[in-house]
């Protein structure tokens, strides 16, 4: 037998429907709505850290691998500095993202 929901008398409902303009939606968790509890696992694909052999935190933390961020023009003083040797290999500067070419 499954519990009674709690809520307001028919009529009260009826009326609150009205005034909203939609049918109402209880916030309230009940049994019968909730799904169960029994469903399959997910097949989720290998990620980086399903090898747990020599897998340690510190070497697959995101964090660990952020680097401060590049002067651009500090790197093209040293390239201006040193490009003197040689004129014909231009190095280019690191850009952030991609670069759009306009015409």
């Amino acid at each position: 037998m499954a519990a009674a929901r709690r809520d307001i008398a028919p009529f009260l409902q009826r009326v609150r429907a009205f005034l909203l303009g939609r049918e109402h939606t209880v916030a309230l968790r009940f049994e019968d709505a909730l799904a169960d509890r029994t469903q399959p696992q997910p097949e989720l694909p290998d990620g980086p850290s399903h090898i747990l052999s020599a897998n340690y935190y510190c070497t697959r933390d995101g964090r660990h691998e952020v680097q401060p961020p590049i002067d651009l023009v500090q790197q093209q003083k040293l390239l201006d500095a040193t490009g003197d040797a040689a004129p014909k290999a231009k190095a280019k500067l690191p850009t952030p993202g991609k670069v759009y070419a306009w015409d």
